[in-house]
């Protein structure tokens, strides 16, 4: 039976990047905001999205990803909205997909919300990746060019990493990549041999 094991960390803590190596040791990896991302596109949840919040968040009848973003991350009634639409979907997806893994002794769910979403809940393992959040907020700031307020409305609407990890079976600490990387190693072996 394959294992399923959560990787989470709150924005800007480098869950792509452990995503990666995770991938470059031939273990499948689920990107459940890349899947969330396509979701928003398929015409069922463009219906979904039009009745809920109307077409202000459409341009040339096209989804505006930036509208829909500042809508819901100022407004925590919205957001959980958006996600009553999305996350069944994803969920969806996700078995699909674990089928189609079935052979590998784990998989990784790598989700920024897995708490928040409750699908944590399907996991054997997970593991939190933790930074400190003045480097987190920095890294977003490069990264995505967002300005401060814009990542910190984000992360108040995540779980603080205090939060997760007290619900984490295994956590990391990102601040060195090396050093992550050898940790999330670590904890793969261990969960290969339970």
């Amino acid at each position: 039976m394959t294992k399923i094991i959560g990787l989470t960390g709150g924005i800007g803590s480098g869950k792509t990047t452990i995503s990666n190596h995770l991938k470059s040791l031939g273990i499948p990896v689920y990107n459940s905001d890349v899947q969330a991302k396509k979701i928003l596109y398929l015409p069922e949840t463009i219906k979904s999205l039009k009745s809920v919040f109307g077409n202000s968040i459409f341009s040339n009848n096209l989804l505006d990803k930036e509208k829909l973003s500042k809508l819901v991350f100022n407004n925590p009634e919205k957001l959980k909205f958006l996600n009553q639409i999305i996350h069944p979907v994803v969920k969806v997806d996700f078995d699909k997909w674990l089928f189609e893994n079935k052979n590998s002794p784990l998989v990784i769910k790598e989700a920024a919300i897995l708490f928040e979403s409750g699908s944590y809940k399907d996991c054997d393992a997970i593991i939190s990746i933790s930074v400190p959040q003045e480097m987190r907020i920095q890294r977003v700031i490069e990264r995505d060019h967002h300005t401060y307020e814009e990542v910190m409305s984000r992360i108040n609407n995540q779980w603080t990493d205090d939060m997760r990890k007290s619900k984490s079976d295994y956590v990391i600490d990102n601040q060195d990549i090396e050093k992550a990387c050898a940790q999330t190693e670590d904890c793969i072996k261990i969960l290969l041999n339970y």
